[in-house]
């Protein structure tokens, strides 16, 4: 008997128990249809948060002085001088705060940033409308200020608030830009601030030292060369004293963040991956009664001479058309599940096709694995026996 002889007849039995097939294929479907989804949600969530985390700046260190005795800060020209150590890109000194700011009646209170012309490259910040912060605003101090989206949604509305003054604490800025939306981060939302130029916030916050700072390393492979670097120039300016400064990694953060995620999608996957096992029972379960029904059948063809690796390929396709189906309509299902949860709670939800092909050829080897033990005791029976069976 060929292989599409032994197919046909797998089918034939199949169709001819449809309801009790179905439910044969049920532990399947819901195995690698939750084996699809529950990956997917894991893959889609450290696509989100690896997003996130890039979108604070690509090869970012950031810095956090907490000082040593009477030095509590860097002065901004020590903070420049970090710029030229090896696989260091730039350098973004920042002066943070929180002030009030006023619009005709709307008041609300917001975080601001002095910064200076490199914050827009390292932090990889870009300019709706107008334009960021010139080193002559940082120079001759300038009393202008770029508004993230969600202060322009507070404060004007729909109105444009290029060329309008506001108000931070009771003094008056001119806005001169206003930053592209980029949502909200681990450090929290990137559109709820405003900008200034580093030195006007520095005298407007009356602080002069710089406690934060943002460096960007050349590529990803000098992350750690960089963050080398700075670390032993900090070491020293604070005389040995670790606890004096924070170096924050992105490329460690990140490398955390994958390592955490892909721990549970195994996890996730192989919970799921039991009830892929417990289908298979179910196969072996059903082919078990097939033979036993079939006995009669296995005997006439041996009787008229089918061999005993006919019999065996025979329940063996059976099993992995059984198992075969019920994958194909699991990925149906899990892909359509992915894309109710994406609709119906905002979950990123992805389907990779490795996955997919994983979980196809893991039903097909459960099937074929529990078919094994009923295709051989059908393949084992004597004519005689067989025949006379009832």
């Amino acid at each position: 008997m060929n292989f599409k002889m032994a197919v046909k007849l797998a089918v034939k039995g199949i169709v001819g128990n449809k309801m009790r097939t179905f439910l044969t294929m049920l532990g399947i479907i819901i195995g690698v249809s939750a084996v699809i989804i529950l990956v997917s949600v894991v893959q889609g969530t450290t696509a989100s948060v690896t997003e996130n985390i890039e979108s604070m700046g690509t090869n970012l260190l950031t810095v956090t002085i907490r000082g040593r005795g009477a030095e509590d800060a860097l002065t901004y020209d020590e903070a420049l001088t970090l710029a030229d150590k090896e696989g260091v890109e730039g350098v973004a000194p920042v002066a943070s705060g929180n002030v009030t700011a006023k619009f005709g009646t709307t008041t609300m209170d917001v975080p601001l940033e002095g910064v200076d012309e490199n914050y827009q490259t390292v932090r990889n910040h870009t300019v709706q409308s107008g334009r960021f912060i010139m080193p002559l605003d940082v120079e001759f101090r300038q009393k202008v200020v770029l508004l993230g989206t969600e202060v322009v949604t507070e404060l004007f509305g729909t109105s444009n608030p290029l060329g309008q003054t506001v108000q931070l604490n009771g003094t008056n800025f001119e806005v001169v830009g206003v930053l592209e939306e980029k949502g909200s981060s681990m450090g929290g939302s990137s559109d709820d601030k405003i900008l200034m130029p580093l030195t006007t916030a520095q005298r407007f916050l009356k602080s002069t030292g710089i406690r934060s700072l943002y460096i960007q390393a050349e590529s990803p492979d000098m992350v750690n060369a960089a963050s080398a670097q700075v670390e032993q120039y900090l070491l020293k300016k604070f005389e040995n004293d670790e606890d004096a400064y924070r170096v924050f990694n992105q490329t460690e953060m990140l490398s955390t963040v994958n390592q955490i995620t892909t721990s549970m999608a195994l996890m996730l996957g192989g919970i799921a991956a039991i009830s892929l096992l417990v289908g298979g029972i179910g196969i072996m379960n059903i082919m078990l009664v097939t033979v036993t029904e079939r006995t009669r059948e296995i005997g006439i063809r041996k009787a008229i001479g089918a061999r005993r690796r006919d019999i065996l390929t025979q329940f063996l396709i059976e099993s992995a058309v059984i198992s075969g189906i019920g994958g194909i309509v699991g990925i149906i299902v899990g892909l359509a599940g992915n894309k109710l949860l994406t609709a119906a709670v905002g979950l990123n939800a992805q389907a990779s096709l490795f996955i997919i092909l994983l979980s196809l050829s893991f039903s097909l080897l459960v099937g074929m694995f529990f078919g094994i033990y009923p295709a051989n005791k059908a393949s084992k029976l004597r004519p005689v026996d067989a025949l006379r069976f009832e």
